[in-house]
């Protein structure tokens, strides 16, 4: 029994390390697709799909296309589609399991009491995906912010030259990389399967969630529906999210201190009981196998997460 016992257990922790090698791979992967195709949209291309099915592939990857799945609340699903996780839902729940799995089994070994395990693993199975989720949208929010104000000037001077701007925002998705190649990709191709420009442009909205979004959408509208020099518009648009970017990274820059503080008096405690565990093992030995010892753990990691939070908090600052 206690064999058996102890292959369950490597299993367990197997099948843990997979999942969290699939997790950085998720995470980090998709860095290495812009090398082969400028973005997801034009890699689909050349696979022989028509422009239809890659709309269609685009918007099943992203959960906006067949069945809702019984995983997805509309909170979560909205953010794993601004996130652009391409993965399938239940597969990327299934791989945050066994990464909470990993962790608790780690805990476990390290002499954490099964009545603190068992709550915990379906607590890290809800926070891991929503904490995954959103490092990729911020991620991908900060990249979104980025291109935004070139691809307004390359819609600016596609305009110059006459062309409409379905057009234009056509040569967008041709021309610049992921995210904001494929999005602008999935705008001009509803346009060509029926839509109307406002309404594909809300969409993008919805998919992306970026806040410069609005003012896009709002120009494109307002010029849809009453006329006026969108070439204009678009120019004095482009230099405003310019400036806009500008002004958040001073402000980024002049609260580092706060969110250093926050790092540091995170790290100190951290980094010190690591030292002592390495260079006296003896000196926890005694009182891992205390409940006492998990629920002082447990009291202190809960007050300094709070800490934590009220320092970012107080560092960080949203227009």
């Amino acid at each position: 029994m206690l064999g058996n016992g102890l292959y369950l257990i490597y299993a367990a922790v197997a099948l843990s390390g997979v999942m969290v090698a699939e997790a950085f791979y998720l995470l980090y992967a998709g860095r290495n697709d812009r090398r082969a195709a400028i973005n997801r949209r034009m890699k689909l291309q050349e696979n022989k799909l028509s422009q239809e099915q890659v709309l269609i592939q685009l918007r099943k990857e992203r959960g906006l296309e067949g069945r809702a799945s019984w995983f997805s609340l509309d909170g979560f699903r909205k953010l794993r589609t601004q996130s652009g996780l391409v993965m399938p839902l239940a597969r990327f729940l299934l791989t945050s399991s066994g990464v909470a799995l990993a962790v608790t089994l780690a805990g476990v070994w390290k002499g954490l009491p099964f009545s603190f395990a068992i709550p915990l693993l379906p607590l890290l199975c809800v926070v891991f995906p929503v904490v995954a989720l959103k490092h990729l949208k911020k991620r991908r929010h900060k990249l979104f912010g980025i291109q935004l104000p070139e691809a307004l000037e390359l819609i600016t001077r596609s305009l110059k030259a006459g062309h409409p701007v379905p057009v234009a925002i056509a040569m967008v998705a041709r021309e610049m990389p992921d995210p904001i190649g494929t999005e602008f990709g999935v705008v001009a191709d509803e346009v060509t399967y029926g839509s109307d420009l406002v309404s594909a442009l809300h969409n993008l909205f919805e998919r992306v969630g970026h806040e410069d979004l609005p003012l896009f959408v709002t120009a494109v509208s307002i010029q849809h529906s009453s006329g006026g020099n969108l070439r204009e518009i678009l120019d004095g648009l482009s230099m405003v999210i310019r400036e806009r970017g500008k002004l958040k990274r001073k402000v980024r820059a002049i609260s580092t201190e706060g969110r250093m503080s926050a790092y540091i008096l995170t790290a100190v405690p951290v980094l010190l009981m690591t030292a002592i565990m390495v260079l006296m093992p003896q000196f926890y030995g005694e009182v891992w196998g205390e409940p006492m010892t998990w629920y002082l753990l447990g009291g202190s990691l809960s007050w300094l997460m709070l800490g934590n939070f009220m320092l970012f908090k107080m560092s960080t600052f949203k227009f």
